[in-house]
């Protein structure tokens, strides 16, 4: 199991100082993601002063885009990077699909289906040097692509795609079309063992492929600290978070698989009318700990792996590294995870 980190800054001229000591401290990729920035803008930045780390984002939001600019962007930044680009992307949420990017909701997993096989065959198109283009489908039609608009080529073409998933359909669409899935980091063992994989495998089986060919990554409530009192600060802050993830129906499952779906009600009641610290009494201790995993760091590695071997491929702790802060100690972590 690969140790990634995700960027700890959200200031574009902080980027480089930031990626750059992720990568010195040994972390196998660095994942940008979109809140509050545009994430293959930050992801630029990062490739461009790094040599080896990899460079993701976690996740871009899809539809506000056009494929087409998707793959624009995923081009350039393959070349930029020499091949550590991966492109990680979502859906969203109905609300923040229509309320916040202005953009039409409508049947989610077939359109990402197409999304992501039109960007392949966009893809095609640039690696030979601007074949004829032709996709057609329900939701994208591309049929134009002239000289001018081809852009230049490089050798790293085969642009691993990554998308995010919490149900059913769309883990089985990434087992089929993609190179990973980025499982959402409210999930537990039991979801990513009786849920995640099994439709995992049924997305590679209809492709021909095996669980060798497919990465599975999250960005994981890992709770670390130098002794308990800074463990039991970290757990409190992850406990509001999982509120408000849990207060969002279509993470409902994820509390199903332990029979605490009934909370979801309740956590979206309360913040449909704000109630955000109400929320977080929500969550007992006996949740959290299914949810997350706690630990020094001396101890957390072996705890790490305990929980999650076998299940995932990479992981990153949804707490980031910050530069300047323990990092001796997220340097000998880094080390024990990849080597």
């Amino acid at each position: 199991m690969k140790l990634d980190t995700g960027l700890s800054t959200r200031h574009l001229r902080e980027v480089p100082a930031a990626a750059r000591a992720a990568e010195d401290a040994g972390f196998d990729a660095l994942w940008i993601p979109e809140a509050g920035n545009d994430a293959f803008l930050a992801s630029a930045i990062a490739a461009e002063h790094t040599k080896s780390i990899k460079v993701g984002t976690s996740v871009a939001i899809a539809f506000p885009r056009s494929p087409m600019i998707t793959a624009a962007s995923a081009w350039d930044l393959a070349g930029l990077s020499e091949g550590r680009f991966i492109v990680g992307l979502g859906t969203q949420v109905k609300g923040h699909i229509e309320r916040r990017y202005s953009t039409k909701w409508e049947a989610p997993v077939p359109k990402l289906r197409e999304y992501l096989q039109s960007m392949r065959a966009i893809f095609k198109c640039w690696s030979e040097g601007g074949a004829k283009l032709s996709y057609q489908g329900k939701f994208y039609h591309f049929s134009l692509m002239t000289p001018f608009f081809t852009p230049a080529k490089h050798t790293f073409t085969n642009i691993p795609i990554h998308i995010a998933g919490v149900n059913e359909h769309i883990i089985r669409l990434a087992g089929e079309l993609c190179d990973g899935l980025h499982a959402h980091p409210f999930n537990s063992p039991k979801y990513l063992r009786e849920y995640v994989l099994p439709n995992v495998e049924k997305g590679l089986a209809k492709s021909g492929r095996s669980r060798n060919d497919f990465t599975i990554q999250t960005t994981a409530f890992v709770i670390v600290g130098r002794n308990q009192d800074e463990i039991k600060k970290n757990r409190e802050a992850v406990r509001q978070q999982i509120s408000f993830y849990a207060s969002t129906r279509t993470y409902k499952i994820v509390l199903d698989m332990h029979g605490w779906g009934d909370v979801a009600q309740r956590l979206n009641e309360k913040a449909a009318k704000g109630e955000w610290a109400a929320m977080a009494k929500e969550i007992t201790d006996e949740m959290l700990d299914v949810y997350t995993v706690s630990g020094t760091f001396d101890d957390i590695h072996d705890k790490v792996m305990a929980r999650y071997d076998g299940l995932l491929d990479r992981l990153a702790f949804y707490i980031p590294y910050r530069p300047g802060t323990d990092d001796a100690e997220w340097r000998k972590l880094a080390k024990r995870f990849n080597g």
